[in-house]
């Protein structure tokens, strides 16, 4: 604890304590159309060769090297291969007109491409005008991958080119690391759902959908979003459902100090931890463990739920679900800032070129102004005032 609080580093080595068993979530077997930016539990091996066969890399003429060793040559042309027919044999002294990705047929070792030809279609010819060598514009089975070898290793955070190599393999499904089901629960009599008529004293409920949208991108699969009025039964329903269906559950608002603090008052008697943690927005933070499901509960203002789970929830998701970490690093500040003592602040920015800014009002209510940024500057407690071309710490949003 710092000076009656407990600093955002405590906070965060508990909050990692909490979910330190979620790391055990076993891997699962998803299809190939659902494992887009999912992450290898383990390697996969090519189950065949790449190409699979001998085959034509353009369209042209399927010939033997040697009949053509001296140009011009004319040959009779035999057939026509296909991309998808079956392999054929050439005739010595022939040729075989072939489209890309055709078989090579057997007796044939090369393939002049069409520009490089002449066709006499009624003589039922062609003629060769450039010389031609043995493996000529043939690509030879296992040319890309051999069966057996390994084709994507354990970690590989799955993009389009892994999917394009899986599905060209034949692989229908792939084992991925599990991921960490999220249930959400934001609170406040004065929240109603969007699309719902915005009555005297109401503001619409941005939490619920910002949080599980935040958990989603960083690897979760989130179970259950709700939104309970300050009901101290109704949100012990509301847990009960929650802990039932996911692996970590996170709340928004009756964390603070008021009168009406639900989260708090529901789960403080049941071993729940609420403390203020030295930082700037999301000061008021609370954690809890209800039926083995960790809780963690965030601020009510907008902007401090998001940026509490940004700073504690964010890293150990990605950790679980296997995904890479956002690299934090330092930028030159391209306008001065203010800073207020005591307290680590995460400030919105943007950055600007190889620089950053910090953007103007620090209000937790202001979503708007948050919907700008792309970047938190992470300012230590002990920093009053930072100039321009000062170096800062940037946490990427």
């Amino acid at each position: 604890m710092t000076g009656g609080r407990r600093s955002v580093e405590e906070h965060a080595q508990h909050v990692a304590a909490l979910l330190e068993p979620l790391g055990s979530i076993p891997p699962a077997q998803v299809p190939l159309a659902r494992a887009l930016d999912r992450t290898l539990a383990e390697p996969v091996h090519a189950p065949i060769s790449l190409p699979p066969f001998r085959n034509s890399q353009m369209d042209g003429y399927a010939v033997d090297a040697a009949s053509v060793a001296a140009v011009p040559a004319t040959l009779a042309v035999q057939a026509v291969i296909a991309a998808g027919d079956a392999a054929s044999t050439l005739t010595a002294g022939t040729a075989l007109k072939i489209m890309t990705g055709a078989p090579i047929p057997d007796g044939a070792d090369a393939v002049v491409p069409v520009e490089d030809t002449e066709t006499d279609e009624a003589a039922g010819t062609v003629t060769v005008h450039h010389t031609t060598t043995s493996g000529m514009y043939v690509r030879e089975a296992g040319s890309d991958v051999h069966a057996g070898a390994l084709l994507l290793p354990a970690g590989t955070l799955l993009a389009a080119r892994h999917i394009s190599v899986l599905a060209a393999v034949g692989l229908t499904d792939v084992p991925v690391r599990g991921r960490p089901r999220v249930a959400v629960i934001s609170t406040g009599s004065e929240l109603v759902t969007p699309g719902e008529e915005l009555g005297p004293g109401k503001i619409y409920n941005s939490n619920g959908p910002a949080l599980a949208a935040s958990a989603a991108a960083n690897g979760a699969e989130v179970t259950s979003i709700a939104h309970c009025e300050d009901d101290p039964e109704e949100f012990a329903a509301m847990i009960a459902h929650a802990v039932a269906v996911a692996d970590v559950v996170f709340t928004s608002g009756g964390v603070s100090k008021g009168d009406f603090e639900v989260v708090k008052d529901t789960l403080e008697p049941r071993g729940g931890t609420f403390v203020s943690v030295a930082m700037q927005p999301g000061g008021p933070q609370g954690t809890a463990v209800v039926d083995g499901v960790p809780i963690l509960t965030f601020p009510g203002n907008p902007v401090s739920a998001l940026v509490s789970f940004e700073v504690f929830a964010r890293p150990l998701l990605r950790e679980i679900a296997g995904l890479p970490a956002i690299a934090s690093g330092t930028r030159p500040l391209t306008i001065g800032l203010e800073s207020i003592p005591g307290r680590r602040q995460f400030l919105r920015a943007r950055l600007d070129g190889d620089g950053v800014a910090p953007l103007p009002g620090h209000g937790s209510h202001l979503v708007a102004g948050l919907a700008t940024a792309d970047a938190l500057l992470d300012i230590d407690p002990d920093i009053t005032t930072l100039e321009s071309g000062d170096l800062v710490k940037v946490l990427p949003l």
